[in-house]
């Protein structure tokens, strides 16, 4: 039987730990120079991002937006005045002439302001729908012209002006424009206040995973340097594409959750083979040989579930995968160049500053300590896994029924759109969006309009308006603009319930269906939320094709079996029902919603199962693969199935259950946001991460492993060969590169497994 690879060559081995470790001291203030400049370069980039970007930019309903803004911007108000006639007398009323002056003169003068449109009263139009049904309030609407930015700047401009008192009447500003500069200056904040509980709680963790303070703060560094990398590459891109506010928090989560994986997984290596006797040069080239490959992979894997995210049009979708990508990509960067070369200079001193032994009494040293500490643990996982595949049938059955049980409430799922019920509930453009809800029969800009184009004959529009209002339970309004001699008119078409409901959504299609001897275009709140549907149902299958085919690629040539790629595919998916489940449960359904301070909307944002999708995966993958790739190396040291598994889940089971713990938290930290889809998503993926590591990682795993035994490392012979040729592997004989003065040592490894017996 042929052995599965051959020693790799003194070069080939050596080049990269020669590169990240010849000069560490240049290489680290590289480092420093290049964050500097990334701090530069990133400054500001919030103020340069957008709140929206759930629409998908080729729909008709997004067209017929455009051209309704360019040719009849009052069709579409996008911000409200609420004139409160409270402010004076207790009885008066909007049509008082004192209340009725001042309002009228509030519509004048926003009229006259620079980027503002299609202003409109119910002091001038006497529209019922812009009056409450108790007659203290009313509305004054606009457009604000432009792009989100440009709309974000008037808004600061003119808001000032109009907000708070105004003789006998009070306004308050509302409307997606108010709604969308409030969301964005609260996740800002919401943000801040993340980083700044998320940076301390993480450091007191990772002191107690290392005991080291000095080790503690590698991980920290490298997330640091991830995060202001990353904001610097968003605010490149904010000159020449839409990039979402949201993205932002991802970079935090991402930039410190990876990164600390990343450098557990290095420096945990790195003090391993110190322990073992090794040179740190030495130390670090076994590391790199090693945990610097898993890295590699996993952030491929990680990097390649996040680019999912492209195949989509919104920019909301998109916006994550440029920062993801890019945060995975600098995190492993700095844990693969940068790290090395800390550690090179480190050496013996990473194990310094041994801060556990306030209340540890055994002080036999702090690296020996620390070592100790973690081969007790390991113990505990052996003994924990080998119970395990001694029931594997029972665990592998209850924690499939399990995952299931509580993905459940996801089958009850309903899609919807984002609104003012984002923001809490003492959020002012909230406020004054649900005084609106509340206390009047409409609200402008909440039904649908449909754009007529080309309509030239009188009579045609009359006929089409006709067979609009036959449509069961609507009222049509138009034609508006007919006879302008711009080729343009507009009907708007209201129904009764939510203005995303199912009902407003059902009637889009029927309105698309009426016959119009001309070109029509409808757009609305409902329409939009239709054509977003639709733009991810035909790109999810190419999305998902290339999430599981790069997984099974990648993992292929991480272990060289056939079944290992399938049952990674398969477990991380079983491993997200949690997730989805309890933001059904939780979100949609509105239980926990007190303890958790949200307005349920009775829906889920139609994006963010895409986006917890693509995260969660990613994540849980990143876990596989450290555990998959320590299993494979005590295989083929050892050639024993069983043993490998309780091995791969000794060494690495705390390493991997420390990372979700710390991870988790700064997801919680991230999911404490006041806004609800932040909430959402922080809240949901770290559930989703514990359940990863401590479920399907603990327990799920061995269960399967046990089941398949040593079919598992199973392949055909042209994918055997495949993988000889093109795979990986971490059990090599290689050449340390020497360390100065010394000369090159080998480093025997143990003999590998024969192919046959895969």
């Amino acid at each position: 039987m042929s052995e599965v690879k051959k020693p790799p060559s003194p070069g080939e081995s050596g080049r990269w730990t020669r590169f990240v470790t010849a000069r560490p001291r240049l290489s680290l203030l590289l480092a420093l120079v290049v964050t500097a400049l990334a701090v530069l370069a990133g400054g500001g980039v919030a103020d340069r991002m957008g709140s929206g970007g759930w629409e998908d930019p080729d729909a008709r309903s997004t067209y017929a937006a455009k051209v309704l803004e360019r040719e009849f911007p009052g069709s579409q108000p996008n911000l409200l005045l609420l004139v409160d006639s409270g402010a004076g007398a207790a009885s008066a009323r909007v049509d008082d002439p004192a209340v009725a002056a001042e309002a009228e003169r509030l519509t004048a003068q926003l009229a006259t302001e620079e980027g503002v449109a299609g202003v409109s009263s119910y002091w001038r139009t006497h529209l019922p729908a812009l009056r409450s049904e108790d007659g203290r309030q009313a509305l004054i609407a606009a457009r604000v012209l432009g792009d989100e930015k440009t709309r974000a700047t008037v808004l600061e401009r003119i808001a000032p002006r109009y907000k708070g008192e105004h003789g006998p009447v009070r306004v308050s500003l509302g409307g997606p424009v108010a709604v969308q500069r409030e969301v964005t200056t609260t996740i800002q904040e919401d943000l801040l206040r993340a980083e700044v509980i998320a940076l301390p709680v993480t450091l007191v963790l990772l002191i107690i995973v290392f005991g080291s303070a000095v080790a503690a703060l590698l991980p920290l560094g490298v997330g640091i340097i991830a995060i202001l990398g990353t904001n610097a590459v968003l605010r490149g891109l904010t000159e020449f594409t839409d990039v979402s506010v949201f993205a932002q928090n991802l970079t935090t989560a991402l930039g410190l959750g990876l990164a600390i994986d990343y450098a557990l997984f290095i420096v945990r290596r790195f003090r391993e083979e110190l322990a073992a006797g090794r040179d740190p040069v030495a130390a670090v080239g076994a590391t790199l040989r090693t945990a610097g490959r898993t890295v590699l992979f996993s952030a491929l894997t990680v990097a390649v579930s996040l680019s999912a995210m492209l195949f989509f049009p919104m920019y909301f979708l998109r916006s994550f995968a440029y920062a993801g990508v890019a945060v995975v990509l600098l995190a492993a960067a700095a844990a693969l160049i940068l790290l090395p070369a800390a550690l090179v200079l480190l050496g013996e001193r990473v194990n310094s500053l041994d801060l556990r032994r306030i209340w540890r009494r055994d002080r036999s040293g702090s690296g020996a300590g620390a070592q100790g500490a973690a081969v007790g643990a390991g113990r505990g996982w052996a003994r924990a896994t080998a119970l395990v595949m001694r029931r594997a049938p029972v665990f592998a059955v209850a924690t499939t029924a399990g995952l299931l049980l509580l993905g459940l409430p996801f089958l009850g799922v309903k899609f919807g759109t984002v609104d003012d019920r984002q923001l809490p509930e003492s959020a002012p453009s909230h406020l004054v969006q649900q005084q609106i809800r509340d206390g009047f029969p409409g609200s402008p800009g909440a039904g649908l309009i449909v754009l007529a184009e080309g309509a030239a004959d009188p009579a045609d529009l009359a006929a089409y308006r006709d067979r609009l209002a036959a449509l069961p339970g609507v009222r049509v309004e138009g034609p508006v603009g007919a006879g302008a001699g711009t080729g343009y008119a507009y009907f708007s078409v209201a129904t009764e319930g939510e203005a995303v409901g199912q009902q407003a959504q059902e009637l889009v299609g029927e309105v698309r269906r009426v016959d119009a001897p001309f070109d029509t275009a409808v757009t609305g709140q409902a329409a939009v939320l239709v054509d977003a549907q639709k733009a991810i149902a035909e790109r999810l299958p190419a999305a998902l094709a290339l999430v599981v085919l790069a997984t099974l690629l990648l993992v292929f040539l991480l272990t060289g079996s056939v079944l290992i790629p399938v049952q990674a595919v398969l477990l991380n998916g079983l491993s997200l029902t949690a997730m989805f489940g309890a933001v059904v449960w939780v979100f949609q359904e509105g239980n926990l919603s007190g303890l958790l301070s949200f307005t349920s909307t009775g829906d889920i944002e139609t994006t963010l199962p895409v986006l917890m999708f693509c995260i969660a995966f990613g994540l849980s993958m990143d876990y596989g693969v450290f555990l998959i790739s320590r299993i494979k190396e005590e295989y083929e040291r050892t050639g024993d199935h069983e043993g490998a598994v309780r091995t791969g889940l000794a060494r690495t089971g705390g390493l991997i259950t420390a990372a979700a713990v710390i991870l988790a938290v700064v997801m919680v930290a991230i999911g404490s946001s006041r806004v609800t889809n932040t909430k959402m998503l922080g809240l949901g993926i770290a559930l989703a991460v514990l359940m990863d590591a401590l479920v399907v990682r603990s327990l799920l795993v061995p269960a399967v492993m046990k089941l398949t035994g040593k079919a598992t490392w199973w392949a055909p012979g042209p994918l055997r060969r495949l993988h000889e040729r093109f795979g990986v592997s971490e059990g090599e004989s290689v050449i340390v590169p020497e360390a100065p003065g010394q000369a090159p040592e080998q480093v025997p490894q143990p003999d590998r497994i024969p192919a046959g017996s895969r």
